[in-house]
């Protein structure tokens, strides 16, 4: 009896330990992929499955992110009329302009109860400049470590938090003109004792790196680049840590001294995907869907100096493969297990062998009926899940075989990628934030 105790309890830890992985970050500490979970739920509604749904007061894209019981957000509220955006892929400027005051905020909501513990505002003020009608002012996922919550909006500044709610220290930025009036969407990201922020735009693009305690700026190197929306990657591998930038000028990873390591040309005109690592390899792409040019490129580590593909080419001693037409647009790719997923605006998913660039299956489309896609896809328990931005999440068989297993609906426009923690599902809409978790 006490063996079969030992072992029930040692069983149940071992669930309980898979599923309590914060995700402090813009897709999570594994860039999407989250540690197989029974307990995660693989089916939803607005009533099946919702441990709680609260409201969100104001708009924004900014993803959550968890810690403990903590679930941060951001959003900028206005008591003014905003056109809403619509679903859909639509190119050209489409901008909008603001008609009144916004009032910047962070939001802490409790993880199991849906309360909105505290909310700060960080500013008020009308908008610098106009955005894109399918952006909005507050698209940059925050970023914690489990003792303070870093807030960033990009043309207004950092805001540094404690789990609280205390105020500890900000940084002002721009305002900065961004290509189009299209507004702004790159994260901040966290590695030891600093916090780095990229922020491209038409008038001084840069890279900072300041530190997360005290709020001194470590470091500041200017970035030959005009707007991009990408968010910096922190690469650890065997040789080095390195920061990537994606970018349409060049991509470049810097030292933690911010010094160049090396660069990489041949992107689309506009950088939105996230690089990210797994197999030894750095997966870096974009895709505007204008340009002929749509790359992803795998990269070995170790690189330095210039190692841009000479023409013909599809590898170097730098990179291990790439595709000229691979990249999708918004969304960032996924590696799950041996493949690649690629998951396009348009509401098609490719799947290509991780390593070498193989393709396994070509386009599949998803729906006839989405609208569009521009959440990041995720994965856990042998499934690649996809978000429409109609809030219809497709549920799709990993491995070598398409197959659309099922479809869970939330009925409403859905642009931010969710979080996975604790045995359950964060999701922001237009409108609400869910955690969806079995009973």
């Amino acid at each position: 009896m006490k063996l079969a105790a030992s072992i029930l309890f040692a069983c149940a830890m071992s669930g309980a330990a898979l599923g309590a992985a914060n995700w402090p970050q813009f897709r999570g500490p594994e860039a999407g992929v989250a540690a197989d979970d029974p307990r995660l739920p693989e089916s939803w509604s607005t009533t099946e499955n919702v441990a709680w749904k609260s409201a969100v007061a104001g708009s924004g894209w900014s993803s959550p992110v968890v810690w403990g019981d903590h679930v941060f957000l951001t959003a900028a509220v206005t008591a003014t009329d905003a056109e809403r955006p619509k679903p859909g892929l639509y190119l050209g400027t489409f901008i909008t302009q603001p008609k009144g005051e916004y009032r910047w905020k962070v939001y802490d909501y409790d993880f199991r109860s849906g309360r909105l513990r505290w909310e700060r505002e960080v500013k008020a003020a009308v908008p610098s400049g106009a955005k894109h009608l399918k952006n909005s002012y507050a698209s940059e996922t925050p970023v914690t470590d489990g003792q303070r919550v870093y807030a960033y909006f990009a043309n207004v500044g950092l805001f540094v938090f404690d789990m609280n709610g205390t105020p500890l220290w900000s940084k002002p930025m721009g305002p900065y003109t961004m290509r189009n009036g299209w507004g702004s969407g790159a994260s901040p990201v966290l590695h030891g004792d600093r916090v780095y922020v990229v922020n491209d735009n038409d008038d001084s693009s840069f890279i900072v790196a300041y530190h997360k305690v005290s709020g001194a700026e470590v470091w500041r190197v200017a970035r030959k680049e005009g707007s991009n929306w990408s968010t910096p990657f922190i690469w650890e591998h065997d040789a080095r840590t390195e920061i990537v930038t994606a970018g349409s000028d060049r991509t470049r990873s810097y030292g933690l001294d911010g010094t160049l390591l090396w660069e990489l040309s041949g992107m689309s005109t506009i950088a939105i995907p996230t690089p990210f690592a797994r197999h030894g390899l750095l997966y870096v792409s974009s895709g505007y869907v204008a340009d002929q040019l749509r790359p992803t490129y795998a990269i070995r580590p170790g690189a330095s100096g210039d190692i841009s593909l000479k023409p013909g080419e599809t590898s170097n001693a730098s990179i291990a493969w790439s595709h000229p037409t691979l990249g999708p647009y918004n969304p960032t790719p996924l590696v799950y297990g041996d493949y690649l997923y690629t998951l396009y605006d348009r509401g098609f998913l490719t799947c290509h062998d991780a390593r070498t660039g193989r393709e396994v299956y070509g386009r599949q489309r998803i729906s006839a009926e989405s609208t569009g896609f521009t959440s990041s896809p995720w994965a856990y328990n042998g499934k690649i899940f996809l978000m429409s931005e109609d809030g219809d999440t497709f549920v799709i068989q990993a491995g070598p075989e398409y197959k659309v297993l099922a479809k869970n609906p939330l009925s409403e426009l859905t642009l931010a990628t969710p979080a996975v923690a604790d045995h359950s599902l964060v999701v922001r809409t237009a409108s609400s934030l869910y955690r969806i978790a079995r009973p």
